[in-house]
């Protein structure tokens, strides 16, 4: 039997979120083992992306500079205690983060559906490092764990003046000496479980061992020039060996700039240090700047047309949470595809790079195993055709894909299965 499916046709009310959730992170898992036959050799950063288990996003930084402010925006909650003294939060809260989508919005408005299921996103707060905390200071064996189980490092920087909120290093606020404290603690940690790897040194290695003890020295040396884990070259052979090291300094990083609710829209000489460090790294995606006041207040908001009228006050049109998950979402690969019809439209998250039939199991397993075809059409196309699939067949915008097709950000897609 031949089913066609959308997401009007699918029933998908017949199965559990959970059982969703779980067959999305298994087909994660399942696509990240593949990747471009061209690549050979290139930074750690790229099979990083590509090949990671793309789980959740920690908030880190210095004690004091808004970390569980800015979670409990992110969450529409107040589960973070924040409060004006180090170390308020120990144990790291956890919460999923619906992932603002326009286009989505746009889909669900033009075809009037009954329903809307966005994706998610999950971030962790992380208590604060402070300097020594690879040598245990400030809890900071702890903590350092914590940031070891994420894929991805939000660091939160503060770039506001405040006499009222203690800095821990008491003194003229420098943005730049802050991320330096933090990395410095990740390379010095890094540098600890790589030089017990070495150690371990034994007269007979396996082949596979081998390039791991060679790769933990090259790793060492890049470590104490000053290059973090996600900038070293590595062959496409030794990923394996490398994702074995679990290497804090592997991790992408998305600098977010805490500032004043008056700097909001326009940063200010703070940002802009942030800015020239983040360039001068060679980071991926330049800073965010955001006010978590501003953006925990918005997340207590009912309505939309309060949130937009109280952001207008502050010369925004938008929240600055959406660049903090978007772009987080961008350094993790993770992109999106869409299900739509009358009944219901949804997003779905899968890694940049994944073919049709990989796409089609993060609905259901069954559509991966039976798939025959994805009939595809651009996000462009679509709204241009105003959601007719008919319409778009018409005018040749709608492709009838096969298995191998790499499904591109913003594709709406109906699979047809056996």
């Amino acid at each position: 039997m031949i089913t066609s499916i959308s997401l009007s046709r699918s029933g998908y009310g017949l199965f559990k979120h959970s059982q969703c959730l779980n067959n999305t992170f298994n087909t994660i898992r399942y696509f990240a083992t593949e990747a471009p036959k061209e690549i050979k050799d290139a930074k750690a950063s790229y099979f990083v992306r590509t090949r990671g288990s793309c789980k959740s996003a920690g908030i880190v930084g210095l004690p004091n500079i808004g970390k569980s402010t800015l979670f409990n925006a992110l969450t529409s909650s107040q589960a973070a205690m924040a409060a004006n003294f180090p170390f308020c939060t120990i144990d790291p809260n956890i919460g999923l983060v619906t992932v603002p989508d326009e286009r989505l919005d746009h889909i669900s408005k033009m075809l009037n559906t009954k329903s809307k299921v966005t994706t998610q996103l999950e971030f962790v707060d992380i208590a604060g490092l402070v300097k020594g905390a690879a040598d245990g200071e400030g809890l900071g064996n702890k903590f350092l764990a914590n940031i070891r189980q994420v894929s991805l490092i939000v660091h939160l920087v503060r770039c506001f003046e405040d006499i009222n909120i203690t800095h821990v290093h008491n003194g003229e606020l420098s943005p730049v000496k802050d991320i330096e404290t933090i990395e410095t603690e990740l390379i010095l940690a890094d540098l600890q479980s790589l030089e017990k790897i070495i150690a371990e040194q034994k007269k007979k290695m396996t082949p596979e061992q081998a390039l791991r003890h060679e790769l933990a020295k090259r790793v060492v040396k890049a470590l104490e020039g000053g290059t973090m884990a996600r900038d070293v070259v590595i062959e496409e052979k030794e990923w394996p060996a490398f994702h074995s090291l679990h290497l804090l300094t592997s991790k992408p990083m998305l600098y977010t700039c805490n500032v004043g609710e008056g700097d909001a829209a326009t940063g200010n000489k703070y940002t802009e240090m942030v800015k020239e460090f983040s360039r001068r790294q060679g980071l991926e995606m330049d800073p965010v700047v955001v006010s978590a006041k501003i953006e925990s207040e918005v997340a207590l908001l009912e309505s939309e047309e309060m949130k937009t009228e109280f952001l207008q006050l502050y010369g925004l049109t938008h929240n600055g949470l959406s660049k903090v998950i978007n772009g987080a979402r961008r350094l993790m690969g993770l992109q999106s595809y869409y299900t739509a019809s009358e009944k219901e439209c949804r997003a779905w998250t899968i890694p940049v790079g994944t073919k049709a039939r990989q796409a089609a199991g993060v609905i259901h397993t069954d559509f991966e195993k039976g798939f025959i075809k994805a009939d595809t059409i651009a996000y462009q196309d679509f709204i241009d055709c105003n959601g007719d699939d008919k319409l778009a067949k018409e005018r040749g915008k709608q492709r009838s894909e096969g298995p191998l097709y790499e499904v591109k950000d913003g594709d709406v897609m109906f699979f047809k299965f056996n």
